[in-house]
């Protein structure tokens, strides 16, 4: 299987290192669910501390790739910068977010701040 839907060859280096690194995020995460799982079904504490160990160097990876998107794609950094680190509700995050871009674009001044309701 690949990850390509458009050839290959007509693809920027660019986009093939984007799929390199989104390919890479998803393996990582599937990997972290795989060890969670088995961390909680085995009844060896040894083999369980090497589970835990285990999933949590997949997350590090995770993270690094995920890094690499930020830094790269400016979209990812745009939303990473709205959730992560943040408290309360996702949704009305997310919400939120929406209402403040729906303001910029309807002509409201908009200081680079956020939402100060």
């Amino acid at each position: 299987m690949t990850d390509y839907h458009e050839p290959a060859g007509e693809l920027s280096e660019k986009t093939r290192d984007y799929t390199r690194a989104l390919r890479s995020l998803i393996e990582e995460v599937e990997a972290v669910m795989w060890y969670q799982q088995r961390v909680d079904v085995t009844n060896d504490e040894q083999l369980r501390k090497i589970l835990e160990h285990n999933r949590d160097g997949e997350i590090e990876h995770a993270c690094m790739a995920l890094e690499y998107l930020r830094r790269n794609m400016p979209a990812w950094d745009e939303e990473l910068k709205t959730y992560l680190f943040t408290t309360g509700d996702i949704v009305a995050i997310e919400e939120g977010a929406v209402g403040d871009e729906k303001e910029t674009k309807e002509g409201n001044e908009d200081l680079g701040i956020g939402n100060l309701k």
